[in-house]
C-alpha cells in the first residue's frame, strides 16, 4: 500500500470539504492515490454532501411510520420544495422512521449512529445528499409505544404530521374516533392534552397578563379576579385538546366525543410536527444562485 501523511489528508480535506475521517478512509482506500480518493469521496456523495453542508434545509416532509404497538412521527428536511415532493427523498424519510422504530433511539445524535446495512444510518443520510443533490438532514422525531393503538394523520403530503397513543383496544369505534380526534388536532394544534398539564408558573404567568388587561380596560380591582378565572377556562377551552371543542361540531368537546365513542381518557398523549416551523429559510436571489451554478459548471 503506497505511503500517505497527515499533510495528504488535510490537502484532500481542504480540496473536497469531506471530514477527516472520511478522506483518511478515501486514502486508505484509493492506496495513496490522492486524485482517485478525491473520485472516492465524490462517488460516495460525501464531497457533495459537504459543499452543501451549511445550505439550509428548510423544506421537507413530515412521514409516520406505524408497526404493531410502535408509532413514529418524523420531519426529515430538504432545500427546495420540489424534491420535498419526490419518490426518492420520501424513501429517505420512509427508511429514517423505520430505522427509529427498530432501534428506539433517544435524539437525533443517536439515532445517526445506528447500524444501517453496512455503515451508519448518518453516513446513509449522507449519502443521500449526494445522490438527491441537495442537503438533507433529519431534525427530529416521535417515538410512541403503545399498549393499545396508535392513530396518525399526514396532511398535504407532509406538510403537517399527528400522532395519538390510544391506551384502548383498536375497535371499530375506537379507530373511528381516532381517526376524527387526529383530524383535530391538526387544525387546531393544541398545547397541552388537559388541564392538568397546564404547569403553575404557565398558569400565573397567564392570569398576571388577563388580570392587568382587564384592569387596563378600567373594570374595578373588586371583579377582576372573577372575569379573569373566566379568561382562564377560555384560555384551556383554546390551549387544551380535552378541552377544545370538536372542529367539525362544536356542541361538544373533545373528551365528550370520546366519551360518547366508548373511549373514556383513551388517549394517553398526542405529538404534532409542521414541517419547516422555526427554522429560517435563505433568501437568495435566483439570477445569482443560476449565477453560482453556471461558474461552478465551468472549474
Amino acid at each position: 500500500m503506497a505511503e500517505f501523511t497527515a499533510k495528504d489528508v488535510m490537502k484532500l480535506r481542504e480540496a473536497t470539504g469531506a471530514g477527516m475521517m472520511d478522506c483518511k478512509k478515501a486514502l486508505v482506500d484509493a492506496d495513496g492515490d490522492f486524485d482517485k480518493a478525491g473520485e472516492l469521496l465524490r462517488e460516495r456523495g460525501i464531497a457533495k454532501a459537504a459543499k452543501r453542508a451549511s445550505k439550509v434545509a428548510a423544506e421537507g416532509v413530515v412521514y409516520a411510520y406505524t408497526a404493531g404497538n410502535v408509532g413514529v412521527l418524523v420531519e426529515v428536511n430538504c432545500e427546495s420544495d420540489f424534491v420535498s415532493k419526490g419518490e426518492k427523498f420520501h424513501a429517505v424519510a420512509a427508511t429514517v422512521a423505520k430505522q427509529i422504530a427498530e432501534y428506539k433511539p433517544a435524539t437525533v445524535e443517536e439515532l445517526l449512529e445506528t447500524k444501517y446495512e453496512d455503515r451508519t444510518l448518518g453516513v446513509y443520510v449522507q449519502e443521500q445528499t449526494g445522490v438527491i443533490g441537495e442537503k438533507v438532514s433529519v431534525r427530529r422525531f416521535a417515538l410512541y409505544e403503545t399498549e393499545g393503538f396508535i392513530e396518525t394523520y399526514i396532511h398535504m403530503g407532509g406538510t403537517m404530521g399527528v400522532m395519538l397513543d390510544f391506551g384502548c383496544a383498536p375497535t371499530d369505534g375506537a379507530k373511528a374516533v381516532a381517526h376524527e380526534v387526529a383530524l383535530h388536532t391538526a387544525f387546531s394544534k393544541p398545547a397541552y392534552l388537559t388541564k392538568a398539564e397546564v404547569s403553575a408558573e404557565t398558569l400565573e404567568k397567564e392570569k398576571a397578563i388577563l388580570k392587568q388587561e382587564v384592569l387596563n380596560e378600567g373594570k374595578p380591582e373588586a371583579i377582576a379576579e372573577r372575569i379573569v378565572m373566566g379568561k382562564i377556562n377560555k384560555f384551556y377551552e383554546e390551549n387544551c385538546l380535552m378541552e377544545q371543542k370538536f372542529v367539525k361540531d362544536d356542541k361538544v368537546t373533545i373528551a365528550q366525543l370520546l366519551a360518547q365513542a366508548g373511549a373514556k381518557d383513551a388517549v394517553k398523549r398526542f405529538v404534532f410536527f409542521v414541517m419547516g416551523q422555526g427554522i429560517e429559510k435563505q433568501a437568495e436571489d435566483l439570477s445569482e444562485e443560476v449565477a453560482k451554478q453556471v461558474e461552478a459548471m465551468k472549474k
